[in-house]
């Protein structure tokens, strides 16, 4: 890979998005996104990809500004009035974050698949990564888990409709107000929980920071009913890939193996995952409350002689 020292975050941590100095005080914060409908409303679908881009950008401490769209699709598959209103959420989204469309691109595929390259700017001296959590910071969750076991439910018709409008209601909130939170408070490091579940993602500060992390079980969010359809079969398969990835990572308390499948549960538009210091926790919860973001305090990072999550 090409040297460049004006390259702040590159791909090396596995973080939310790269960043790139521009000048002692700009950095852009660059990612992109692309996902497979996860639900049946193509405006919903094309909302919650444009959220679930933003977030990158938001987990990193940036501000975004402007978004290019990328959609794949057959017409004899998806009728072009569906494909506009999939481009009709994404905008509806993006005008409610202030970022600007200034392209797109479509492609002819079997499969349909819509995301978002989205670029921003945060100071290059702001930049929240992943990798700096410190031995004793507290770690919070924004959002509760459960979009792809409620997602795999829905696609089997077995999702009750409490929780398909929960689901669906907690993918379309932007992590906006709760960055916003993290920046005034001065957090140490953040990430956003996506495909690799909360405890990938945990995974990676813990190992970007050299740290171990216990948490508290009871304390995770859940979306209601969520367990419910887990005792019915709804796992994913991307839970399971994850448990493999994690093997010998993570050691649980001895109850119900079920009770853990909504920790590896690969999310869409999930919450932020963020370590704070416990002299700014009273802070950091108090701006989250006053900007509506739920607060959940699940667990700290520890000093470990091994790397591991408890």
């Amino acid at each position: 890979m090409m040297s460049d020292d004006r390259l702040l975050v590159g791909t090396d941590t596995s973080d939310d998005a790269g960043v790139y100095r521009l000048d002692g005080d700009t950095a852009l914060v660059q990612s992109i996104d692309v996902i497979t409908p996860i639900v049946d409303d193509p405006a919903d679908f094309g909302y919650i990809a444009a959220i679930n881009a933003l977030s990158d950008i938001y987990a990193m401490g940036g501000t975004p500004l402007t978004a290019m769209t990328f959609l794949a699709f057959q017409q004899c598959d998806l009728p072009l009035e569906a494909a506009s209103l999939i481009l009709k959420g994404a905008l509806a989204a993006l005008a409610e974050n202030r970022c600007t469309v200034v392209g797109g691109h479509t492609v002819e595929d079997p499969e349909i698949k819509f995301g978002l390259a989205i670029t921003g700017t945060v100071h290059p001296d702001a930049a929240i990564t992943n990798n700096t959590a410190v031995d004793g910071d507290l770690i919070y969750l924004t959002k509760p888990l459960g979009t792809g076991i409620a997602s795999t439910a829905l696609k089997g018709e077995l999702i009750p409709q409490s929780l398909s409008e929960e689901f669906v209601g907690w993918m379309k909130m932007s992590n906006g107000p709760a960055a916003a939170a993290m920046v005034e408070t001065g957090v140490s490091a953040a990430t956003d929980v996506t495909g690799f579940g909360l405890l990938g993602h945990l995974w990676e500060m813990c190992s970007g920071s050299g740290l171990g992390a216990v948490l508290d079980m009871d304390s995770i969010p859940k979306m209601t009913g969520v367990e419910e359809m887990v005792d019915s079969g709804m796992v994913p398969a991307g839970a399971y890939r994850n448990r493999d990835h994690l093997e010998g990572k993570v050691t649980f308390p001895s109850r119900s193996k079920d009770r853990h499948w909504p920790l590896f549960d690969p999310q869409t538009s999930g919450g932020l995952l963020i370590a704070v210091s416990p002299d700014k926790a009273d802070s950091l919860e108090i701006a989250l409350g006053t900007k509506g973001v739920p607060v959940h305090r699940i667990g700290m990072f520890r000093k470990a002689e091994g790397i591991e999550i408890v």
